[in-house]
């Protein structure tokens, strides 16, 4: 990395020139010790999970699925092996080994495990198998689980034509990548625990509560008993395993301190095992026990089901700061020494990798992909500004300790302080791409147009990769599906085929379009399209959604959900009244379409420099011979610069799905809005879609999320806001999250100066009401660096699509599209 060649260089920068790791001072020594215990370690794929739950279903068949899934989480709780390393403060892990792990669950993957052992074997794989995993797989897991898994009985479930639509005829494993479902990915939406909850009443208060509903019970109404009494039985017996498994560690940790290497070590243990004898069956006294009862039960979630993004951490600044202001008061903790007890917890998460195993879910995260949001800022529930000094305390330890985890969100709105601002703007400065920013000023509205109370509304938090949670409100968990809008215009100008799949007849025939006569008959084409696929992504919704509540239960989140209990409902069951049910499914290629679309009706039917067959042959021909063409193409107007001409070509394509989702309705009621929420999946749909007009080649990746196309934003970060700004369907309430990438130079960020234009970009994308904003500053010279010289810049973070990842764990593919993003300054 040369000064000379980047200019003005991030504290990240110069932290990987000068080989320095971030701000080791006394208080962190031991977290950079437990750091050195797993850093760029290969994961380990754990079975004992799998192998206990498989044990435990194996004794309960024809019992009422949440009862068996909370019987199989005792056995869970009572025999899987626990670890805890020798520096740590804060314990619990879902496996028993040191180092980074994830965990197989066969309920979802169970049908394909074979093809996981041989991908391990082949070394292709980026996590490792022991060869006891690999007996434990063919010996126990796969005898009961083949053809029992949920993707395997949601294929079977899917009329032909979608299923079609979504899988490869020869291998029911692989998607094609048209319209590709998510539900066999993962048990659950990205969710949110009632941590509060946790903290106030202890597992105990909300075991105590299902007893107290249990002996309610008019046990002669075979309602109750057929219905009810199972589910306050699975809400008991699941508390009770949560903390049988916090006991365990409490024991272990006690058995420790007797042969503890230090006086120190043995105060240190034994205080763990004093707080979780505590904690989290009893309400939380301290700062100390409200973490260890947050991350305990956090991790028995990951125990329990795979949520989607993992389990996020919700608004870590409010329910933990009563505890933190009394102890700190009182004397009992510094800020130090709260950012010692937190930052172990940034190591338990890092520790555990969302493990992808599906042969198509691979390639869509990309890095350890990995969302356990933490929600900083916000409004009270009553409206007021939420920021306190523990949200500076955990911005602070996001520049202080240069780790990708958590993933650290920031709710924005027009009466955030500007202090808060400020420390924001001076953490996306360093370059590594926290926080992500979230707008009360767009979100709140929505949530209360879709149903949501005011207060509710006010308090919601980051979830995933840009979604949102209302703990105790929100009851929809059902996977949602992607759209591939590139392929979508393949079809419109295919006359429903698509070049890769042959003469496959996919959509309704709309034409040939050397035919079209007027940029309204390519429209007419395009919506056909459109409105067929949108068909099936509801069509697929629908099974998921009536399929789901056969295979998969969550005893422990419904414990933790008012509604649940008050409904005396399992949340996977989907028919839950009293919350709201927001599903989505996400557009993947917005700007390579509107650009597209825009370059035809200008170039074509405006401004008559070619015929649609000139452009057609052009597009069959990948480019080649006709680079005239395309040089036209890559120059019509395009969307991410506040081009009305395109900006109102996006505003129509938007439309399309917000009517269409104005109009019908989940199978128990909810909504599937209009979502721009990629992850790294706009690099194989890429791969699906020819040449396209907007001078785009064959293969080559789509546009991620609501970003513009790669090198078309050329009027600055403005124009991107503008453009997201102006192609919103404001008239509809049927849309959510718009991922938003905004590439910056250093140079334009520095100093004072600075930080102050940052501050009014982000009040700009407040005042626009746009969903989502984050920023990635770094030099384009130290990327290309890092890909000749990967050893040496091993820790340069990147953000990618709503988390941030180190730049050498992503393919070469995912590299140069990060490199390509168009590099902004003011």
């Amino acid at each position: 990395m040369a000064d000379a060649c980047c200019g003005v260089l991030t504290p990240q920068e110069i932290r990987i020139a000068s080989e320095a790791r971030g701000k080791e001072s006394e208080g962190r020594r031991r977290v950079y010790r437990i750091l050195d215990t797993f850093k760029d370690t290969v994961p380990h794929a754990c079975t004992e999970r799998a192998r206990l739950l498989t044990e435990s279903f194996r004794e309960t068949e024809g019992r009422p699925l949440i009862w068996r899934w909370a019987r199989a989480m005792m056995h869970v709780a009572e025999n899987i092996s626990l670890f805890i390393g020798e520096d740590e403060l804060v314990v619990g892990r879902a496996n028993g080994s040191s180092g980074r792990y994830g965990l197989i669950y066969p309920e979802l993957e169970g049908g394909f495990l074979e093809e996981v052992v041989e991908l391990v074997r082949s070394g292709k794989a980026r996590y490792s198998f022991t060869e006891e995993d690999e007996r434990v797989i063919r010996e126990v897991i796969l005898p009961y689980w083949k053809g029992k898994s949920f993707h395997e009985g949601l294929h079977a479930a899917l009329p032909e034509e979608t299923r079609r639509l979504l899988f490869n005829p020869g291998n029911l494993f692989v998607q094609r990548n048209i319209l590709t479902e998510t539900a066999t990915f993962r048990s659950c939406l990205q969710w949110i625990l009632d941590y509060e909850k946790v903290l106030r009443k202890g597992l105990s208060g909300v075991r105590n509560e299902a007893r107290e509903r249990l002996s309610a019970l008019d046990m002669l109404d075979p309602h109750n008993s057929v219905e009810m009494a199972p589910f306050y039985e699975a809400v008991i017996l699941v508390c009770d395993a949560a903390v049988v498994f916090a006991r365990r560690y409490a024991a272990l940790a006690a058995k420790m301190a007797e042969e503890a290497p230090s006086p120190q070590r043995r105060q240190e243990l034994l205080e763990i095992a004093e707080t979780c004898s505590r904690v989290p069956e009893h309400p939380a006294r301290t700062f100390r026990e409200a973490v260890q009862s947050q991350w305990m039960t956090q991790v028995f979630s990951r125990l329990e089901q795979k949520t989607g993004a993992v389990i996020g951490n919700g608004r870590m600044d409010q329910y933990f700061y009563p505890y933190f202001r009394k102890d700190r008061e009182e004397g009992r903790i510094t800020d130090e020494s709260a950012l010692e007890l937190l930052e172990c917890v940034w190591l338990n998460m890092a520790q555990f990798i969302d493990l992808q195993v599906s042969p198509t879910f691979i390639s869509f995260t990309e890095g350890y992909a990995h969302w356990e949001a933490l929600t900083i800022g916000g409004r009270t529930r009553d409206g007021e500004d939420a920021t306190n000094d523990l949200s500076y305390l955990l911005l602070r330890s996001k520049r202080e300790f240069p780790l990708n985890y958590p993933d650290l969100v920031a709710r924005v709105h027009s009466l955030s302080p500007n202090r808060f601002l400020h420390e924001i703007c001076e953490t996306v400065k360093e370059g590594s791409g926290f926080p992500k920013m979230l707008n009360d000023e767009e979100i709140v509205p929505l949530l209360i147009a879709k149903g949501a109370g005011l207060q509710d509304a006010n308090d919601y938090a980051g979830s995933g990769c840009t979604e949102v949670r209302m703990p105790n409100v929100d009851t929809y968990t059902s996977p949602c599906a992607w759209v591939n809008l590139g392929a979508v215009l393949e079809m419109a100008l295919n006359d429903g085929r698509i070049r890769k799949y042959g003469d496959e007849q996919f959509g309704p025939k709309t034409g040939d379009p050397r035919s079209f006569e007027t940029y309204d008959d390519l429209w007419r084409a395009f919506c056909a399209q459109q409105e067929y696929i949108l068909r099936h992504v509801f069509i697929q919704q629908y099974v998921v959604d009536t399929m789901r509540p056969k295979y998969l239960a969550t005893p422990l989140s419904s414990a933790l959900h008012d509604q649940c209990m008050n409904e005396c409902k399992d949340l996977h069951c989907g028919n839950i009244d009293g919350g709201v049910k927001l599903g989505y499914y996400d557009i993947i290629g917005f700007g390579t379409v509107i650009d597209s679309l825009a370059a035809v009706r200008k170039l074509v039917f405006e401004e008559k420099r070619f015929t649609m067959a000139e452009l057609m042959d052009a597009l069959d021909c990948n480019f080649e011979g006709r680079e005239a063409i395309r040089h036209l193409c890559l120059n019509a107007p395009r969307y991410g610069n506040g081009d009305s001409y395109a900006d109102g070509i996006g505003r129509d394509v938007e439309g399309i799905s917000a009517k269409f989702s104005s109009t019908y309705r989940t199978a128990f009621g909810g909504e599937l809005d209009v979502r721009y929420v990629p992850l790294t999946s706009h690099i194989p749909l890429g791969k699906l879609v020819g040449a396209t007009p907007n001078g785009r080649k064959a293969g080559e990746y789509l546009s991620e999320g609501a970003s513009a196309s790669h090198g078309a934003d050329v009027k600055g970060p403005t124009g991107v806001l503008l453009s997201n700004a102006r192609t919103k369907s404001t008239g509809y309430k049927e849309r959510a999250a718009r991922l938003l990438n905004i590439k910056l130079s250093p140079g334009t960020v520095a100093g004072r100066e600075g930080t102050e234009k940052l501050v009014s970009l982000i009040r700009a994308f407040e005042d626009l009401k746009l969903w989502h904003l984050q920023f990635n500053v770094v030099n384009r010279e130290t990327l290309l660096a890092a890909q000749n010289d990967p050893g040496k810049y091993r820790n340069l973070l990147v953000r990618v699509a709503g988390y941030s990842a180190y730049f050498v764990d992503l393919s070469p593919e995912l590299q140069n599209e990060i490199i390509a993003r168009t590099e902004h300054s003011f």
